[in-house]
């Protein structure tokens, strides 16, 4: 089996990407930049102080041939940036002084690259908590046409466990934006997720709406309604789409992803028994869910992929270590490459 990252990173070749690197600084992004630009998937673009980023990476022997530094302070774009960034929020009582403090942050600077297409994605939060960095994303790159969610997708690769997913591929959302999702977010998280899932591997999403129950009708526990609720929005949702999908719920997490359990809870459909995107209630089960998944069964997570946006991005954990972060790249990559340039 080929794992989905060497799979994405043989057709990144191919389509060579420019990705952004907010912690420029960090020496795992230094090296996860490193492979990026060694694997010749594209161009790494390091934000950040160019001086200690080169005293870092001689120290730790990291050859910095075709990554680009920028320091924003230092770049020509910065005045023009705030400009921009002011115009898009002086509604809200920033001040143009302000602006310019702001976008020279590196986390916002990079993400005003993005928005004006000076790269093709983003890779952020290793240095920076989740709190902080978001926050640069969403208020300087627009939502998708037709979507209202934001939302993030973590890419959960079980390369041992083939059956699972999509090859052993799974797509769990939301686990790191919407605390508490209604119905009508948690059917465009679904409808994002698989689009993303489709995107990267080509197959037919089937998507669980999880509960802890299966298909109980009217249920006193709002959190059950919801769900089952999110089910039927996603479905109507998914007619408009422009690729194949299937979507189930609200249904038990065994009888999503294990067809013995299915049949003897004698639940059938396209999806019990062999989903491969997960949509989790709300942050506390997803969040919880994904680490046990990672940790207990051995599987590498990638992301979290940012879904939603009209522009690709991913906020990687403070723990992520290099390989994380260079996987999260490669993702990210395909993401902003054509569906069908990716198949080819």
């Amino acid at each position: 089996m080929m794992k989905l990252i060497n799979k994405l990173a043989g057709q990144l070749q191919r389509h060579p990407k420019r990705i952004l690197f907010p912690d420029g600084m960090d020496h795992r992004v230094m090296q996860a930049a490193r492979q990026f630009a060694t694997k010749r998937l594209g161009a790494p673009i390091l934000i950040g102080e160019r001086q200690k980023i080169k005293e870092t990476a001689f120290r730790l022997d990291i050859s910095l041939d075709n990554i680009r530094l920028i320091n924003p302070l230092r770049s020509e774009e910065l005045e023009s940036f705030a400009s921009q960034y002011y115009e898009a929020r002086k509604n809200r009582g920033i001040s143009e002084k302000e602006s310019l403090s702001i976008v020279s942050k590196p986390n916002y600077f990079a993400s005003m690259m993005l928005a004006n297409s000076q790269a093709d994605g983003l890779v952020f939060g290793a240095g920076t908590p989740a709190s902080e960095a978001l926050p640069s994303l969403f208020r300087c790159i627009p939502m998708r046409e037709s979507v209202e969610t934001a939302s993030s997708v973590l890419v959960v690769d079980l390369e041992e466990k083939p059956e699972f997913g999509i090859d052993g591929s799974l797509f769990l959302s939301d686990c790191a934006v919407l605390p508490d999702p209604n119905a009508e977010q948690l059917a465009d998280i679904a409808t994002t997720t698989a689009s993303l899932a489709y995107h990267l591997t080509g197959k037919t999403p089937k998507v669980a709406m999880l509960s802890y129950t299966t298909h109980s009708g009217k249920s006193s526990d709002p959190s059950v309604n919801k769900m089952a609720e999110a089910a039927k929005i996603a479905s109507e949702k998914a007619k408009l789409l422009d690729f194949p999908i299937q979507i189930d719920g609200e249904i038990q997490a065994d009888v999503a992803l294990d067809k013995y359990a299915a049949k003897q809870k004698d639940v059938s459909g396209n999806v019990a028994g062999g989903a491969n995107v997960l949509i989790f209630p709300n942050l506390h089960s997803s969040n919880i869910a994904a680490k046990m998944i990672t940790i207990l069964a051995g599987g590498d997570g990638y992301g979290q992929i940012m879904t939603g946006l009209s522009k690709p991005a991913a906020q990687v954990s403070r723990g992520a270590s290099a390989h994380d972060i260079y996987a999260t790249a490669v993702i990210v990559g395909a993401q902003a490459t054509d569906r069908q340039l990716l198949m080819s």
